[in-house]
């Protein structure tokens, strides 16, 4: 399984990728992918990304079950605790 988040992102991208997925809500799109295929769409959003940013959630082997990718800017980073990838999210604000 493989689920993709967008936001900020063209629309010709997000079209490009409802040919491989299913676009649950804008910019949330979720499939059923081997890993070339994957790979390839991933490539083609990270060199259009341009000021928006993206979040791959894929299958794998690992403690969790899953691996994760980001790019563009974002609040949110992946932070590695002993192989358990966690969300680490960046704020504003210091109250």
């Amino acid at each position: 399984m493989v689920v993709m988040v967008m936001e900020k992102v063209s629309e010709s991208l997000r079209g490009e990728l409802t040919r491989y997925m299913l676009e649950l809500k804008a910019g949330v799109f979720v499939g059923q992918l081997n890993a070339k295929v994957t790979e390839l769409l991933w490539k083609k959003v990270s060199d259009e990304i341009k000021e928006g940013n993206a979040i791959l959630v894929r299958s794998d082997n690992s403690e969790q079950g899953y691996s994760i990718k980001v790019v563009g800017e974002s609040k949110r980073s992946i932070e590695d605790y002993d192989g358990i990838s966690l969300i680490k999210t960046y704020s504003n604000s210091f109250s």
